[in-house]
């Protein structure tokens, strides 16, 4: 396996029968190349598989592939147990420190079982015993490359892969549009539903009625944009930056026969112009992501809710309504207070019409051996009418 990295790639380094080997790494987390590297196969126990991960020393399986997910089942085990006598030697002494607590606990446990690693060829199979075909997922995952090459990557960013190339395929039920949304690897899947019910449920402006233009404002897989055709408008510009987002909401909205109605377009944030109706639903929770597959979660320092907020009067016609639809998880984990946001929202020329809230549903609501369990049990969701003072 050693050939020429692309020089784009960061590189592997390993000794195998005497000999320095290299290879692409393949990371889409942004984990840099492990630093050490040895050779495992089907011998190793799981003690010693995690030990090593544990001291920051990667696994380059040789052995049979099934070995290889059974030994990663057996270090996840290991790690959730860690993780669990963690978190009854210390009670956090704010739901701040909780949340901080749980990050940390998050991105090293994913540090951790990320260096189990697998090869794969130039075309993304995989050259192990009874390795699965996921040349078709990688595609989609990695799109098209001018140059294949063989790479690494870990065993736990592939199931990632897989997972996403199912969500894919079989697409996520939206009752709000009687349809399913299929999201692409790396684009946030619309699975909290209460969101979108609220944008389909909530009136709208008076002003569609004779100016009938929206813009959906990261526009992700297209889902707000969608409910908001299926409502009767007649023109929605969708944006995004993210040319997976962008190539996923095409998808979408072709799918639904709803192109002579939306428009996808790469945007920081507006496009040009202004609309009725302008709906924004940023990342809630405003702390730096760990890797960029979280950018659509977490929002370092408000930026996208700051700059939906600051540019939102510029784009709305007189009489129309910005919808910005937020979680408060970030008030009750004390990361963003109330009066912060009703702040930001009146220095952007901004005043809030009316909000309506909704009780999110979602499995960890009631799952008590959740850190945050906490803020999410007492979590509403909102869709803030806002205009132009």
């Amino acid at each position: 396996m050693n050939d020429h990295p692309a020089i784009n790639f960061p590189v592997v380094h390993w000794n195998e029968a005497g000999e320095e080997q290299s290879a692409r790494f393949r990371s889409e987390s942004g984990t840099p190349p492990p630093k050490r590297v040895v050779l495992a196969d089907d011998r190793i126990t799981a003690d010693a598989a995690y030990r090593l991960a544990c001291e920051g020393t990667a696994l380059l399986w040789r052995g049979d592939f099934q070995n290889a997910r059974q030994l990663l089942h057996a270090m996840t085990r290991r790690a959730n147990e860690k993780t669990g006598a963690r978190k009854h030697k210390k009670i956090p002494a704010s739901p701040t420190e909780a949340f901080h607590l749980y990050r940390l606990a998050q991105s090293q446990r994913a540090r951790t079982l990320g260096l189990l690693l697998i090869p794969f060829n130039a075309d993304h199979s995989i050259p192990l015993r009874r390795a699965p075909d996921v040349r078709q997922a990688c595609i989609e995952a990695y799109g098209a490359e001018t140059e294949a090459r063989s790479y690494i990557a870990s065993l736990r960013g592939l199931q990632g892969i897989i997972g996403a190339y199912e969500w894919r395929k079989n697409g996520v039920e939206i009752p709000a549009l009687g349809a399913r949304i299929h999201p692409h690897y790396g684009v946030f899947a619309p699975i909290r539903s209460e969101y979108i019910g609220l944008v389909h449920d909530a009136a709208l402006p008076a002003l569609t009625v004779s100016q009938s233009v929206a813009f959906d404002i990261g526009t992700g897989t297209g889902v707000l944009a969608a409910v908001l055709a299926r409502r009767g408008i007649k023109h929605i510009v969708a944006t995004d930056q993210d040319p997976r987002a962008l190539a996923c909401a095409r998808e979408n909205i072709a799918r639904l026969d709803l192109a002579t109605q939306v428009e996808v377009v790469q945007a920081d944030l507006f496009p040009e112009g202004r609309a009725a109706l302008v709906v924004c639903n940023p990342p809630w929770v405003p702390a730096r992501p760990s890797s960029p597959l979280e950018h659509a979660v977490f929002d370092p320092e408000s930026r996208m809710l700051l700059g939906f907020l600051n540019g939102l009067a510029a784009h709305l016609e007189a009489g129309g309504e910005g919808w910005l639809i937020l979680s408060d998880l970030a008030e009750h984990l004390g990361l963003r207070t109330r009066d912060e946001l009703l702040a930001a929202i009146d220095a952007a020329g901004l005043k809030v019409l009316g909000k309506i809230d909704v009780k999110p549903h979602h499995p960890r609501v009631s799952d008590t051996s959740d850190p945050l369990h906490a803020a999410r049990a007492a979590e509403l969701t909102s869709l803030w009418r806002l205009a132009a003072k």
